[in-house]
């Protein structure tokens, strides 16, 4: 089953820190806000690290 990982918009708080540790995967959109521009584009490890460190736990995982 794949994994894709999601950004609730209105928990998201712009903090920074998603891009900064998976700059393949989250950018952040004309709001300030981030989400997964390229859900493939760092490792799993690396895009749990940025859920991990997400102060607001804004970012989880969608099972596909």
């Amino acid at each position: 089953m794949a994994r894709t990982p999601v950004v609730d918009k209105d928990a998201c708080i712009s903090c920074g820190l998603c891009p900064e540790i998976a700059p393949g995967t989250f950018k952040f959109d004309e709001d300030e806000k981030a989400y997964a521009y390229n859900p493939k584009g760092e490792t799993e490890e690396k895009i749990q690290e940025a859920i991990d460190s997400c102060p607001v736990e804004a970012i989880s995982w969608k099972e596909e």
